[in-house]
């Protein structure tokens, strides 16, 4: 399996992740207003990584790619506020967050190699 496959792959069980969190939420007004921000952020993640995965230029999949990077920072805030707000614990969350933490890394990475000549 190729690399950009490895990442389509990982992007879906991202946004599968979190929808199964936000399943789990609590029935709160608060825990639906933020469940459902990061649901929107966390399933844009694998639908702007499989656009990028398909773009026509460089310069299309750096843009998709920037936008990839956008809504998993995003994802990450929606996870910090639910920790804060403890709506969820910020343990069971962790696994979640390092996982954002480390797609954000990759994209940023990905977004610099094609930033510099092709080769």
């Amino acid at each position: 399996m190729r690399k950009d496959d490895d990442s389509r792959e990982r992007t879906k069980q991202y946004a599968l992740r979190v929808v199964r969190l936000f399943q789990a939420l609590p029935n709160t007004g608060e825990a639906s207003v933020i469940g459902k921000q990061l649901l929107r952020s966390g399933t844009s993640v694998a639908a702007n990584y499989r656009e990028a995965s398909r773009g026509r230029s460089r310069a299309e999949v750096r843009s998709k790619l920037g936008i990839v990077e956008q809504e998993l920072d995003e994802s990450l805030l929606w996870l910090e506020l639910l920790a804060d707000a403890q709506i969820i614990d910020a343990q069971r969350l962790e696994p979640l967050r390092a996982e954002t933490d480390e797609l954000i890394r990759i994209t940023v990475a990905s977004i610099r190699k094609l930033r510099s000549p092709p080769s």
